[in-house]
């Protein structure tokens, strides 16, 4: 336990001591407010457009929606964390500090998951006041609405999401060790293989493509549709269940290339 407190805190300073990290953090709230914004104003738009009679746009729901775009941003943090010891050669140094290597890689997951869950909350309050500000006024009719029993629950959605996928990054990161191939791999698994198996038109692929981290963590989110428009087939549950077991097994396989491979 000694050395697992001692690797969290070797981890935790190299985190803080890059400006990497102040970046990814940086751009990944700019880009949630910028996004959040344009989403929710569309969303309120075609409300107006259509005149829905009692539809209510929750300001935290485009910053659900915005996690899609965003959580690069934060894979990009994740990524570093361990690829950029590779790359420098300070791998070795890490793992003669600390040999026991499930240590290393647990003590990266203990420091990077609880910084996502904080970054997730806080850069999505920011986007939701600032969605509520901007649109709640006449000019939408009043359709973006603030009702706090909804939002808490969403923002710690975003956070727990932003969590898992920096962590599933992490696994993917220890197996690559490289960032090109880190940020392939994650690309894949998060965007382009869901949204290439929803253009086959398969019923199999859909539903492959519905099991898949990006949607997974939508359905967590609370969201009812996927990016195409269509409906997410599960609750919030299961899609946690789903994007838990993704992340599971990219730590596992990390894990198991970290052990018998040297550095």
């Amino acid at each position: 336990m000694r050395t697992l407190w001692q690797a969290i805190g070797a981890e935790w300073a190299k985190l803080w001591s890059v400006r990497s990290t102040w970046w990814c953090l940086a751009c990944a709230a700019v880009l949630m407010v910028v996004t959040a914004l344009m989403l929710g104003g569309a969303a309120a738009t075609d409300a107006l457009r259509e005149g829905r009679a009692g539809v209510r746009v929750t300001a935290s729901q485009p910053v659900v929606s915005a996690t899609s775009f965003v959580q690069f941003a934060l894979v990009a943090l994740a990524m570093l964390a361990i690829t950029s010891e590779y790359s420098s050669g300070s791998i070795r140094v890490t793992l003669q500090a600390t040999p026991v290597r499930g240590v290393v890689l647990a003590a990266k997951a203990l420091v990077v998951a609880p910084v996502m869950i904080v970054a997730g909350v806080l850069s999505g309050a920011v986007a939701t006041a600032v969605v509520h500000v901007v649109l709640s006024g006449d000019l939408f009719g009043g359709l973006v609405v603030l009702p706090i029993g909804e939002v808490v629950p969403d923002l710690l959605g975003v956070g727990v999401f932003f969590a898992l996928v920096s962590v599933m990054t992490l696994g993917v990161g220890a197996a690559m060790r490289s960032a090109a191939g880190t940020l392939t791999v994650v690309f894949m698994l998060l965007m382009g293989l869901p949204l290439m198996l929803l253009m086959t038109g398969s019923q199999v692929a859909l539903d492959a493509s519905m099991r898949m981290p990006m949607f997974a963590g939508l359905a967590f989110m609370g969201s009812v549709e996927n990016l195409t428009g269509g409906p997410i087939p599960y609750s919030a549950g299961e899609g946690l269940a789903w994007l838990v077991a993704w992340t599971a097994a990219a730590v596992a396989v990390g894990q198991a290339v970290l052990r018998r491979r040297d550095a």
